[in-house]
């Protein structure tokens, strides 16, 4: 890979030089979340009124807006009195009200090592209807999915524990409530001979409650727009429109300058694969793909190797700017691990309930969600994958090389993970997305003359599943669930990889 690293370096300082890139859905700026800021490019709130209003065409009367995050604090709820809880049982949310637009939702609170025992339900309101949904479940956890222990991004101050996110679709309206519940189902008992019914003391809360509605931003902006790195907090909503466009005219021409370097960067990083500014990586055949991992070689096979290179086809991938990565969300500059020996499966325990062409959109929310919510410095998954079966370029770094992510907590380091939008713990994931793990897994795998139907060993940085320091012996192509316990990603998905292992060495040519 030297030949390969070299050639990208160098492409990388004479493209970050020559070509400023805007990307197709945004333009930002990547500063601290500040405790409340001034929403200059958030959709304005609803209108005022009751909340069943019959909504009308009002989003298509509104300005672009390349993304917003609403970051509300939680309140003390009042019980239900018909529902037996337990004495004192701590439950926080927020009663029905009118927002500004969102599309998908999480909760957030200070500390990333504490979590949440409980249950987390949010119901939305439709923005084209102004139908009310059901009350949803959120996943609530998710603290598996983390850069690994002792690391500068899990060290930064900026993380945040989180539940799962939940894609709604595009709503105006959200009411939210959080219940704490007791460690063990078996710790309430009926009391024998008095016939009262005693519950255990539920845990505490976590501290710093907050909901984020998280909007993606429209997928196409007009030439002019400027970008939006907001995360707006109530307090947002007193500021006067004059502050607001003071603070725009004061930071508008930084935040494009840096958006547009960071856009060059994180193109200028898969050079070698698809032009500058690419908004996806063609797929080649195997004949092409073989060419392409001699060049990425050059100088370190054997005859053996060069005579059977077992690297799959390349598939197609949509690239950042493709699904339309906001660059200045991110922190800048790329970290890498030294090689890739695994593959780590997982869902993103975001609900089904997304169209395919509303792919985009979801991973934006995603990204958004990872940075600005909950405190990582970029997406944390290193590809992504939809129910149609298209592939997407996650963290930023490059496709084809050794990107560090926060995927599966103590296991980051010489790996990649792949994320399916979805939940499937009862639902089956589509053939499609199958075939898709399989085809990424053969090529990238390959590349680094992996085996996907092999074990290897990897090095635990810590887990609930596997001590500091380790060696596990794990399949080259795991789910988050062989290294850490957790039920990602779903039961469903996790049986179908083993197919997924054997139709990627059959793309290999093994």
């Amino acid at each position: 890979m030297r030949g390969f690293l070299a050639s990208s370096i160098g492409v990388t300082c004479a493209a970050a030089l020559a070509l400023p890139l805007t990307p197709p859905a945004v333009a930002a700026t990547a500063r601290p979340v500040p405790t409340t800021e001034a929403a200059t490019a958030a959709r304005p709130a609803p209108h005022a009124g009751t909340p069943d209003t019959t909504m009308t065409n009002r989003r298509a009367a509104e300005p672009y807006a390349p993304g917003s995050t609403q970051s509300l604090p939680l309140e003390p709820l009042t019980r239900n009195r018909a529902t037996p809880t337990a004495p004192d049982t701590p439950e926080k949310g927020l009663t029905r009200r009118s927002t500004r637009h969102f599309s998908l939702v999480g909760v957030v609170w200070d500390d990333p090592a504490a979590e949440l025992h409980g249950r987390v339900q949010v119901r939305t309101r439709a923005a084209d209807t102004g139908t009310w949904s059901g009350w949803q479940d959120v996943e609530t956890h998710n603290s598996d999915h983390a850069a690994d222990p002792d690391t500068p991004e899990r060290a930064s101050g900026r993380v945040r524990g989180a539940t799962a996110p939940l894609w709604v679709g595009d709503s105006d309206g959200v009411e939210l409530r959080v219940r704490s519940g007791p460690e063990s189902a078996e710790a309430g008992s009926a009391q024998h001979g008095t016939g009262a019914r005693t519950l255990p003391a539920a845990p505490p809360l976590p501290s710093g409650l907050r909901l984020e509605l998280v909007d993606p931003g429209d997928d196409a902006p007009p030439p002019d727009a400027l970008g939006d790195d907001s995360r707006t907090t109530g307090l947002a909503d007193e500021l006067s429109a004059a502050d607001e466009l003071s603070a725009l005219d004061e930071t508008s021409a930084a935040d494009e300058t840096s958006t547009g370097e960071a856009a060059t960067e994180a193109s200028a990083v898969n050079a070698d694969l698809a032009p500058l500014g690419a908004t996806e990586i063609p797929a080649l055949n195997r004949a092409e793909s073989e060419q392409e991992f001699f060049a990425l070689h050059t100088g370190e096979l054997t005859e053996q190797q060069r005579a059977r290179p077992f690297v799959g086809p390349r598939p197609r991938i949509v690239t950042r700017r493709g699904w339309g990565a906001n660059e200045g969300l991110r922190e800048r500059g790329f970290r890498y691990t030294r090689k890739v020996k695994a593959a780590f499966v997982h869902h993103t325990a975001s609900g089904n309930g997304y169209r395919c062409s509303q792919s985009p959109s979801l991973i934006r929310s995603i990204y958004r969600y990872h940075v600005r919510s909950m405190g990582w410095r970029d997406i944390g998954y290193n590809f992504l994958i939809d129910k149609c079966g298209r592939i997407y370029e996650g963290r930023a770094g490059g496709v084809a090389r050794a990107v560090l992510g926060a995927h599966t907590l103590g296991f980051n380091s010489n790996s990649m993970g792949i994320a399916v939008l979805g939940s499937y713990g009862a639902k089956k994931p589509s053939s499609a997305a199958v075939k898709a793990i399989a085809r990424l897994t053969a090529w990238k795998l390959g590349l680094y003359r992996v085996n996907p139907r092999g074990k290897t060993y990897l090095k635990s940085a810590g887990s609930n599943l596997h001590r500091k320091g380790k060696k596990v012996r794990l399949n080259v192509i795991s789910g988050h669930r062989d290294g850490f316990r957790t039920s990602c990603p779903g039961r469903k998905l996790y049986g179908k990889l083993g197919s997924a292992r054997s139709k990627a060495a059959r793309y290999q040519g093994r």
